[in-house]
């Protein structure tokens, strides 16, 4: 795993090869950081990783600035790699949370100016993620949502939806939640 930009860049960790996890590609995350940093602004952000896996988002966030990151992590294994991390960049920043993201998501009582969400492809209810982060007001108004999710998933028709990109095998729906009508007009445009 490699640390693309920011005061962390260029840093590498070595991921155990019993992983489960499919890490999000350097080639699609350095793509997706790209259209994060032209349209919105990471410093002193708060930010919310689900299904983290690695940590790799999590800590290419905090190493481009994010105030605090909040990152949650079933698998023990993958969230013993990310205290690991965590420990070596000695950054404290990072709040993990072992745990159901779904769960999560239904008793999270704040909400984020950034929320990156890498579920397993196969998750039988990876459809329902956009609707619940906004259904339990996870995303701050002028805030930034962005799902990973397979081809077959098509977010467009859902509220706040603004672009999708595809690299590769790897499909990003983004999500703008704008303070009026007319702004997310412009984003559209």
């Amino acid at each position: 795993m490699r640390i693309i930009s920011g005061k962390y860049k260029s840093r590498r960790f070595e991921i155990p090869k019993s992983f489960k996890a499919r890490p999000t590609t350097d080639f699609a995350k350095e793509n997706l950081f790209n259209i994060i940093v032209n349209q919105f602004d990471l410093e002193g952000t708060n930010a919310l990783d689900l299904f983290a896996g690695t940590g790799s988002i999590s800590f290419e966030l905090l190493s481009r600035g994010c105030k605090k990151v909040v990152c949650v992590e079933k698998e023990a294994a993958h969230y013993a790699f990310i205290i690991k991390v965590k420990t070596e960049l000695k950054n404290e920043d990072l709040i993990t949370i072992k745990g159901d993201v779904f769960r999560f998501i239904e008793s999270c009582k704040q909400s984020f100016d950034f929320i990156f969400a890498d579920p397993p492809y196969a998750l039988k209810n990876l459809n329902r993620i956009p609707e619940m982060v906004f259904s339990n007001d996870l995303l701050k108004t002028g805030g930034v949502f962005v799902m990973e999710h397979p081809k077959e998933y098509d977010f467009s028709t859902l509220p706040y939806f603004s672009q999708k990109r595809v690299y590769g095998a790897v499909n990003f729906s983004f999500f703008r939640k704008l303070e009026t009508e007319n702004e997310k007009l412009k984003t559209k445009s």
